[in-house]
């Protein structure tokens, strides 16, 4: 594999960036701390401006400060390194790997980017309604990030098991 079908998929990371980035500031712009935007479907989908200071579901919100940073800015930003790395190294990967991974590499930065220059903590905004499924009300709140994360980690994941029973 050349170069530039190594680089290609950059273009994913890039743009989950960017998309993340753009609708986190639209967000802090036009919602106030706390406020619903709009709501869809009733009260099913609701664009909301909330904060999260630990990761997802919130786990983490009690630790102290110094242990946040650690945790949830240095060690990802040291893993995000050796994703990054890994992709433009191996031959290894499928082409649907490549992007998938990209996409996983576009959220982590996307949620890194807030966890370093938002004080607050990282902005989310997309409210689903769970109906009591596993006795939730509401989906945790999450955003373009992490949505790119949890599609294009399932589809690595798919691809990895799919391309174990081929081979």
């Amino acid at each position: 594999m050349d170069k530039s079908d190594k680089r290609l998929p950059f273009i994913l990371t890039l743009g989950v960036i960017l998309a993340d980035q753009f609708t986190k500031w639209l967000i802090t712009v036009l919602i106030p701390a706390g406020g619903i935007g709009a709501s869809f479907m009733g009260d099913f989908l609701r664009i909301i401006h909330a904060r999260n200071t630990a990761i997802a579901f919130s786990i983490g919100t009690s630790m102290p400060q110094v242990l946040k940073v650690i945790l949830f800015s240095a060690v990802p930003l040291i893993v995000l390194g050796i994703i990054a790395a890994y992709l433009l190294k191996t031959d290894s990967l499928t082409r649907l790997q490549r992007w998938a991974a990209c996409g996983i590499l576009g959220g982590g930065v996307g949620n890194l980017i807030d966890r370093i220059f938002r004080p607050l903590g990282v902005v989310d905004f997309i409210d689903v309604k769970f109906y009591g499924l596993f006795g939730l009300d509401r989906w945790p709140t999450f955003n373009v990030a992490d949505a790119a994360i949890v599609v294009c980690g399932f589809l690595l994941v798919l691809s990895f098991s799919s391309s174990k029973k081929i081979s």
